[in-house]
């Protein structure tokens, strides 16, 4: 009989309403990322990504062509070893990264450890997401920035950062300052109108040596610094220098080194 329900098909709708309403309010799967993936990153792959991306300890952006505009580029992927910690968040990772990241940033980009302290490049370090932890990753990455490690903002890089100061270093890259003394400097590019200008690093201790003390290390960075910025200004008879040292945080992560300035015309 045209429109009518019949009761047994009326009980069996009734019946399965309840399920359709628990269906809906469920949340949707969350779509995979490449942080969830367990395959490990390309390496030389380049990604838009910004200074709050880099404050986390996984990244989900899709690589982009290296020949559009990007503002970092993976120069190192590994898989952690287990003597770092089966821990996701274990402080141990990171203590094994910073000395396996920062040998390849400096051969990747052909600098050594003095002037990887006096560029505007600087690198973050990237694993798994929780999620692909779970699955078994273990991989971790390591990408080149355009931007200090206080930037706020990254610029572009070129098609690839691979030597880049293999020759002449790029001025755009350098780091000068602002200001009318180093430690109130803004730092910005030796490209734009500036006050000081990063020259050398003085090496305060080896990687055994403990950590001297935040007046022992002001006091022998003020000291090198005077005759090291002498130096490179072929040692004239007024000078104005300047210097930025580091605390225990940097030393215990591997950091031996504070930066010399020396106040320059623009």
């Amino acid at each position: 009989m045209l429109g009518r329900t019949p009761p047994r098909a009326g009980a069996t709708v009734l019946a399965l309403l309840p399920g359709l309403l628990l269906a809906a309010c469920a949340a949707p799967l969350k779509p995979q990322t490449v942080a969830d993936r367990t395959t490990p990153p390309t390496l030389g792959a380049c990604y838009r990504i910004t200074p709050a991306d880099t404050a986390k300890a996984s990244n989900g952006s899709e690589p982009v062509a290296c020949s559009k505009p990007h503002t970092s580029q993976t120069f190192a992927v590994g898989t952690l070893p287990v003597s770092t910690g089966k821990d996701y968040a274990s402080p141990g990772h990171g203590k094994w990264v910073f000395t396996t990241c920062e040998r390849a940033f400096e051969k990747f980009l052909g600098a050594d450890q003095s002037l990887t302290l006096r560029i505007q490049l600087s690198w973050a370090w990237f694993r798994p997401s929780q999620r692909g932890w779970d699955k078994g990753a273990r991989w971790y990455r390591c990408d080149v920035v355009g931007g200090s490690a206080q930037a706020t903002s990254y610029a572009p890089l070129p098609a690839t950062a691979k030597g880049l100061f293999a020759a002449k270093p790029p001025q755009q890259w350098l780091t000068c300052a602002r200001g009318e003394s180093v430690p109130t400097s803004k730092k910005l590019p030796c490209t734009e109108p500036h006050d000081w200008r990063a020259v050398t690093t003085i090496k305060l201790g080896d990687v055994r040596d403990p950590y001297p003390g935040d007046r022992i290390s002001e006091v022998r960075s003020r000291d090198y610094c005077s005759d090291s910025v002498g130096a490179w200004m072929n040692y004239p008879v007024e000078y104005e220098f300047g210097y930025t040292w580091f605390h225990e945080a940097e030393w215990q992560a591997g950091n031996r080194r504070s930066v010399c300035w020396a106040k320059t015309a623009q």
